[in-house]
């Protein structure tokens, strides 16, 4: 044993020494083993350099083909339309597992653990990932980037030791797009968390929020994302929807009354999933969950996280609900992941479709842009995908497609064919009756009366194939 001993501590010298000859700096490359503590300040991706754009021309795949951070796209620079996130849990806690088989992965830097030490490291190679990628924003659950710990007050002291050192390597730039509370894992929320039957489990939900809200805002955050994976129902043989919804609201507004008090300046969003884990979950869909937020009078305190695999599942589109938000006043942020349409389950995948981007991108450019929400990246590699730099290429990948989104849309606008096809359909709404009805002035007997004036209507076309072909145009 001795002898080993004594081997590692020659190699791990050899290593330094090299580096200092080198002029490089010290890397945290393929295991535990190489020496590097939890305290570790050199490299964990080693041989990745800073992620540039080179153009579409490169065949580089560690480099930007279409985004360009600083170019201005219709009055804004790409970065600023984007505002990409890395996504802590899929990037640095995915480990390829699925229902039906083990994990696939466990990065160099794992110690197979889930302790502070190693949460830690963790963070230090979140922020080497953030930095290289050459993004400034992050999103987290509390219990991802902290472990639980026996008590409440034991799990919040883990927060607490994690969040210091993430405040510190985030440095004057770098902040969360969103932080959240994982309310979903833990056995005690089976039932839910603000819709669960044990009033216990309601309190113990609401200080895991409070705490998590305020780190936060300790760390700059500018939203705060609540996702109800279990705020739901199997059956409503044993379950009071009503009472459930109450009580929803209940935490809501308490939440609310919260960030109002610590002085948390975000914007709340609730993410619509429609099942999965839940049969139902109550948050179902933009319009379910913007009915929600009128019925209890919070929809000037609430905006909407959309996701798009999520869209899939409650069966429209990603456009239909991003559309479904923004004229309700209430798109905030997005989750920027596509499904797999053969199967019937939350894949969460990297959005690689022209096609999708481009209608993404067009609710965002008629938004006038989504700050102080983004484009969060709650994607993961596939269970297939094990090397380290595959989480370098799946982001390139996903930047890069609603980059060339973005570019197309600024083509349709251009071009303004779709534009004149879509107000040419509502002409007819565009004369002095139409701003009647418009305005709610027409009654019904003014329009009987036009009605039987005009006969018979002619009904055109709607020329969705020209439209089709004209948006095809611009990929």
């Amino acid at each position: 044993m001795m002898f080993w001993k004594f081997l590692f501590c020659v190699r791990c010298l050899h290593v330094v020494s090299l580096a200092v000859i080198n002029g490089s700096p010290e890397t945290c490359p393929a295991d535990i083993s190489s020496g590097c503590g939890d305290d570790w300040e050199g490299e964990f991706f080693s041989g990745i350099p800073k992620i540039k754009y080179e153009g579409p021309s490169s065949k580089n795949p560690l480099a930007f083909k279409w985004y360009n951070a600083q170019e201005e796209i219709l009055g804004k620079k790409m970065k600023d339309w984007m505002r990409f996130s890395v996504a802590f849990w899929h990037t640095f806690r995915g480990t390829g597992g699925d229902p039906f088989g083990a994990p696939t992965k466990m990065w160099p830097w794992e110690d197979g653990t889930n302790s502070v030490a190693m949460a830690k490291r963790r963070m230090r190679a979140n922020f080497e990932f953030i930095d290289k990628l050459g993004v400034d924003l992050w999103c987290f659950h509390d219990r991802d980037i902290a472990p639980d710990g026996k008590t409440l007050e034991e799990s919040n002291a883990n927060l607490d030791e994690v969040v210091a050192l993430a405040k510190e390597l985030q440095g004057g730039k770098i902040h969360p797009l969103w932080g959240t509370a994982q309310l979903f894992m833990h056995p005690r929320y089976m039932h839910g968390a603000a819709t669960s039957s044990e009033l216990g489990v309601y309190a113990y939900g609401a200080a895991q929020v409070k705490k998590a809200m305020e780190v936060t805002h300790y760390l700059g955050g500018e939203n705060y994302v609540f996702w109800g994976g279990r705020e739901g129902y199997q059956t409503l043989l044993n379950t009071d929807m009503e009472r459930e919804l109450n009580h929803m609201a209940r935490f809501f507004e308490a939440a609310v009354a919260y960030k109002k008090k610590i002085g948390f300046k975000g914007t709340l969003l609730i993410e619509p999933k429609p099942q999965e884990p839940t049969k139902h979950q109550y948050d179902w869909d933009a319009a379910t969950a913007a009915n929600f937020l009128r019925k209890y009078g919070l929809e000037g305190e609430f905006k909407l996280n959309i996701e798009c695999n999520h869209a899939t599942l409650s069966g429209h589109s990603c456009y239909h609900e991003l559309e479904t938000a923004r004229i309700n006043g209430l798109l905030g942020n997005i989750d920027a992941n596509t499904g797999d349409p053969q199967i019937g389950w939350d894949t969460d995948q990297f959005l690689t479709d022209i096609a999708e981007a481009t209608m993404v991108m067009l609710s965002v450019v008629r938004n006038g842009g989504i700050a102080p929400g983004g484009f969060n990246f709650d994607a993961k590699l596939r269970r297939e995908s094990t090397d380290v730099e595959d989480l370098f290429i799946a982001h390139i990948s996903g930047m890069d497609t609603l980059a060339r989104g973005l570019r197309n849309v600024a083509k349709l606008i251009e071009d303004g064919s779709l534009a004149e096809l879509v107000s040419k359909r509502y002409q007819s709404f565009d004369t002095e009756l139409g701003a009647l009805v418009e305005a709610g002035k027409a009654d019904f007997e003014l329009l009987e009366k036009k009605a039987m004036e005009w006969g018979e209507p002619k009904v055109p076309s709607a020329k969705q194939e020209l439209a089709e072909m004209i948006f095809q145009s611009a990929l």
